[in-house]
């Protein structure tokens, strides 16, 4: 009787479980082999959890290739070929090579298959690549049947792959756990100016890592949409150590393959979740940070951009507290050297001077009837030039519209004239087929949408929030700047301009909000000039009424 080792191989954990045959199947099957052809198993290998394109990785498998070398081994039992690799790459086929160089033969229920001669090197490679390949289509099975279940809004998941606060069942579907209130609450605070992710997690005992997923999860205003997909090819594949089974990196999905289905009631609104968006991508952009031991003294720190290059602006405390430029900074310096940029001419700027002008601007300036109508005319005017810019873009784009469906339309008169060949047709109505997607795109993009022309009063409304500036604390006034996301660009003391992101509603206060930052942009460029126009007529001490007329002007309790 000749020696041979046992193999036994399953991809899961699952199948190895003891109300599974998957283990005890492959030993009847082996067993079988062994009194068919004479063989005695002199080791049984067993290897769990283990993709058959991984095989190679586990240690189960190496100490498998070390007994093959010894010249008392002749053989390897096992039921079915799948069970020995089902290759991915080309590189897998290197266990084939190890059982020709040991002359090592495999045993099988139909046969035994010597890949050292000439008909099993032929019989082994296609047996691998079958195995191979079933193993792909067994992939795709599984991925079609899942995205079917995506788009009819059913959860193909267990527990683990669901958002948190939410249930899935297959006979009541989708709902909100207790941990919704939750979900509604964080968004309710991050709105309202907390956009510390920790004190989120802190005051909801939410873990910190989830708090930033939970906020930009869309499922919360009742859609279900998905952006991503497993990677399907074979560098896709990530396997945990010792080759055991892992999981497929996620890669951007193709636009016609988003998947957008309204699985619940939405407990937060479309315009909230939008506002929250804008919030943590400028959150990310503007380096925002929160830490309880900083220093307070600071109130636009995170808001403020240069505006000679752009870059933030960000805090320098020594004898004095001042606002710098990033640009200052010698690796950014060297940065800009090496674009061949010049040095950022912005100097360090006193916090106790600076912080003075900017309130200025959004408590006093921002409420001049005069300024605010001259801004609303301009962006008024503007809409008008806009419209016609928009319009002529239109035109030239339509115009090379009906250029290509005329293009194509010749081509297939030539194709039933006989003129061309089917081959030539596909190729030439490919080519236009793309042509006209892309300008389709580029007329959906490049032209915006145009906002309706607003009032003063409508911008007076926008502008409400800036109405009690001066009568708030620091914390407070920076609650208020997160909520609304400003940008506002200073230079040598002087504001060069003020964005406000507003975000809120949807139709036409959409277009009105998204009015408010391009009214400010480029106009408050005066306001400095004016304020120490002010200091030089009147003094610091007048520029701002005493707090108990404003209150009385205002008619608001505190």
């Amino acid at each position: 009787m000749k020696n041979v080792i046992e193999l036994i191989r399953v991809s899961t954990e699952q199948q190895a479980g003891e109300d599974r045959a998957g283990i005890p199947a492959q030993r009847e099957a082996n067993r079988r082999t062994v009194l068919t052809f004479s063989l005695k198993i002199v080791k049984s290998i067993e290897i769990v959890d283990v993709s058959g394109a991984a095989v190679l990785s586990s240690p189960q498998m190496q100490e498998l290739l070390r007994m093959m070398e010894s010249p008392e081994i002749h053989g390897v039992v096992t039921k079915e070929f799948s069970r020995l690799m089902r290759p991915e790459k080309f590189t897998d086929y290197a266990l084939l090579q190890q059982f020709i160089d040991t002359q090592t033969v495999l045993y099988l229920p139909d046969g035994p298959i010597d890949l050292a001669s000439k008909s099993g090197r032929l019989i082994g490679t296609i047996r691998a690549a079958m195995a191979g390949m079933e193993r792909r289509e067994i992939i795709e099975r599984m991925n079609d049947a899942k995205e079917s279940m995506r788009r009819a809004g059913k959860h193909p998941g267990g527990e683990s792959n669901l958002p948190y606060g939410v249930a899935y069942s297959p006979k009541a579907g989708w709902s909100y756990t207790a941990d919704g209130e939750k979900v509604r609450t964080a968004f309710r605070l991050f709105l309202s100016g907390e956009t510390s992710y920790t004190v989120l997690s802190q005051k909801l005992h939410i873990p910190r890592t989830n708090v930033r997923f939970i906020l930009e999860n869309p499922i919360y205003t009742g859609w279900r949409v998905y952006r991503e997909k497993r990677d399907p090819s074979s560098v896709g594949y990530v396997s945990r150590p010792n080759g055991r089974q892992g999981y497929r990196r996620k890669i951007e999905r193709a636009p016609d393959e988003v998947i957008r289905v309204r699985v619940l009631d939405a407990i937060v609104s479309e315009a909230d979740f939008n506002r929250v968006q804008q919030t943590i991508r400028l959150k990310k952009e503007k380096h925002w940070r929160s830490y309880a031991d900083a220093p307070n003294r600071y109130t636009y720190n995170g808001f403020l951009a240069c505006g000679d290059c752009s870059s933030l602006l960000y805090t320098h405390t020594s004898k004095n507290e001042f606002y710098v430029c990033k640009s200052r900074n010698t690796r950014e310096a060297r940065l800009r050297a090496t674009r061949g940029l010049t040095p950022c001419s912005n100097p360090y700027m006193l916090r106790k001077k600076l912080e003075p002008k900017i309130d200025f601007l959004l408590g006093e300036k921002l409420r001049e009837p005069e300024f605010l109508r001259s801004v609303v005319d301009e962006f008024n005017a503007g809409i008008q030039s806009s419209v016609s810019t928009g319009a002529t873009e239109r035109i030239v784009i339509d115009r090379k519209l009906e250029s290509l469906e005329a293009k194509r339309q010749r081509i297939l008169e030539a194709f039933f004239d006989g003129a061309v060949d089917k081959a030539e047709r596909d190729s030439r109505i490919l080519n236009i087929d793309s042509e006209l997607r892309a300008f389709r795109q580029i007329l959906v993009d490049s032209i915006p949408v145009v906002p309706e022309a607003i009032t003063d009063a409508d911008f007076e409304e926008i502008l409400e929030p800036f109405a009690e500036w001066e009568f708030l604390a620091r914390d407070d006034k920076r609650a208020l700047l997160a909520a609304l996301c400003p940008e506002i660009r200073v230079e040598r003391y002087a504001v060069k301009s003020l964005m406000l992101n507003l975000l809120a509603g949807g139709g036409n206060e959409v277009s009105r909000n998204r009015a408010a930052g391009a009214l400010l942009r480029g106009r408050c460029a005066r306001t400095p000039a004016i304020h120490r126009e002010k200091e030089r007529r009147d003094g610091p001490e007048k520029l701002r009424p005493a707090a108990g007329s404003r209150r009385r002007q205002s008619g608001r309790r505190h």
